[in-house]
Parts: C-alpha cells; structure tokens; sequence
C-alpha cells in the first residue's frame, strides 16, 4: 500500500509540474501576441503601408474567419454540427460585445496613427484596468487602502504622460487609446462568466462585420493599402488575434485571477521593445517614467487587495 501512495504521489506531482510547464508557455505567448499587436499595429500605420480602416477590416475579418475555422475544427472533433445562423442569433456571444470589440479595435487603429507602440499599450492597459476597476465599484465592490493609493498613482502616470512634451502622444491620440482601453475592458468583463470563451469570441468577431462593412463605406475615400499593410493586419487578426486570445483562454485555467492581472502588466514593456526593434521607436525617459508610475500603481491594486482580504479574513478568524 505504501509502494502504490509512493507511485500515485510521484504520478500526481508528475503531472501537476506538467500542468505548470503548460500554462507558463502558454501564457508566454498569448503576452507575447497581445504586445505584437501593438507592434504590428504601429509597424503597419506609422509606415502608411495601410490605413487605419482597412486595418481594422482586415484584422476583424481575418480574426473572425479564423476563429470560425477553429471553432469549426472543435465542432467536428466533438461530432457536432455548426450553425452559421449563430451570428445572427443571440446563442452564442452577444451584440454588445461585439460593438465593444469593434470599439475597441477601431479607435485602436486610429490611434496608432500617432502613438508609440510603447506609449499606446501604456494607456490601452491602464484604461483597461481602471475600466475594469471602476465599474467594479459601481456594482458594490468595496477598495482597501492600498487600491486607491494604486489608483491615485495610476493616474498621476497617465496625466504624466500627456504634459505638454515632445515625446508625449497627441492628444486625439491619447483619447482614442483611451477609449479603445475602456472598450476592451467592459468586452473583457462582459465574457468573464463566459462557459465557451472560444465559441463566444468567434461570433462576436463575426458580428462586427456589418460594422465593418459601415466603416468602410464611410471611410471608403480615405481607403489605401499595400500588400504589406494587408499581411501585417491579417497577421494581427489572425494569428495575434484569434490564436492570441484562444491561447490566453487556455492559459487563465491554470491562473488565478490576481496572477492573469499582473502577468497582463508586462504587455506594455514588451510592446515598447518591440517597438524600439522593428519601428525604430526611441525609449524616453517620461515613457519609462510614466510606464514606472502607471504599472506600479496598477500593481499595487492588484496586489493589494489581495494583501488587504488575506489579512480582514485572517483576523476575522482570529476574533471568533
């Protein structure tokens, strides 16, 4: 009995320490794909290889098409039909998520015109976890002490960054990263209860197509692309995308919520050298700077309130 605990133990570490090895890469890669999108995004815009609208078609075309193929694929693997129909019909995902998504990867576009790839994914984070906090308020959620010092030095980074300053982003820069931020951080709450995340993200790319299809004709005058601008969009939809998110998907069941939050923290410093290795883009001190404050105060929200429960539910215990 005692050799079998010894084999079921050894078996069951064996397995836990592949399980680990599993979501560490696969996190790696989906923070990897998520700062390549700022990069490819830069890369393709700063250039004028395309403009921000055929991008943003691209790239949600492309996601959509892929997404549609993997969720296909499952289907198939599963022995299971799937329905097109879907993406006019409220089964999977939903309209709101997707005007979000589309929100989000509109204003993305548009404001990487004129943002750094470092200094956009900065504001794009930040917006997202502030987003994310403040609508956490309004449903109730009390903040500790720690939080609102996070809070307060999240956006002491942020004005920080938009002082009058040559290395500052433009102002419509700034808003339209901003907005793209509160956007994709409203989509990320709005799928956290999500039971086929995959499935969801498939149709709510595909439900931006008739925005997209609006976007184009009202921007149809602006329209310029090159075979270059198409492969970076279709990259960043595709691959950076689609198989970034169904990646990460994978990668959060083995991540606590407070460990996917802070991990998301590297994105913008991988974007920054990303963009200072393939679009040449200079690393400022107030980049560094304002990347310092920002991340550090969102760190210490995260942090925070993790500290902050672990210590009211320990003297909680204490008492009784």
């Amino acid at each position: 009995m005692f050799a079998i605990s010894q084999s079921t133990l050894r078996s069951s570490t064996s397995k836990a320490a592949d399980s680990l090895l599993k979501t560490c890469l696969l996190t790696v890669l989906a923070i990897i794909a998520f700062a390549a999108n700022s990069v490819l995004s830069r890369l393709a815009l700063a250039e004028e290889a395309i403009d921000a609208a055929s991008f943003t078609a691209v790239r949600l075309i492309t996601g959509a098409l892929v997404l549609l193929i993997i969720v296909s694929v499952k289907s198939l693997r599963h022995r299971q039909s799937i329905n097109l129909l879907k993406v006019v019909k409220p089964v999977s995902g939903s309209w709101f998520a997707s005007i979000m998504l589309f929100i989000y990867a509109v204003t993305f576009s548009y404001a990487y015109i004129t943002v750094d790839t470092g200094t956009g994914a900065l504001i794009l984070f930040g917006s997202v976890q502030l987003t994310m906090i403040a609508i956490s308020l309004l449903f109730g959620t009390r903040l500790y002490l720690a939080e609102w010092v996070g809070i307060l030095m999240a956006f002491s980074g942020l004005i920080y960054l938009v002082l009058p300053d040559v290395s500052s982003p433009s102002f419509n820069g700034f808003i339209l990263m901003t907005l793209s931020g509160v956007a994709w951080g409203v989509y990320t709450l709005k799928g956290r209860h999500s039971q086929a995340p995959i499935m969801d993200t498939a149709y709510n790319f595909a439900r931006t197509l008739p925005l997209v299809l609006v976007l184009i004709i009202v921007a149809f005058d602006s329209l310029h692309f090159t075979y270059q601008g198409i492969i970076l969009a279709a990259i960043a939809g595709g691959l950076t995308s689609a198989v970034g998110y169904s990646i990460w998907y994978i990668a959060l069941k083995g991540l606590s919520a407070t460990q996917a939050a802070v991990i998301q923290l590297s994105v913008p410093i991988i974007a920054a050298i990303g963009g200072v290795i393939f679009v040449a883009e200079p690393i400022t001190y107030r980049l560094m700077i304002s990347s310092l404050v920002v991340l550090g105060g969102i760190l210490t929200v995260v942090i925070g309130r993790y500290y902050s429960i672990n210590a009211a539910t320990k003297t909680t215990n204490e008492t009784r």
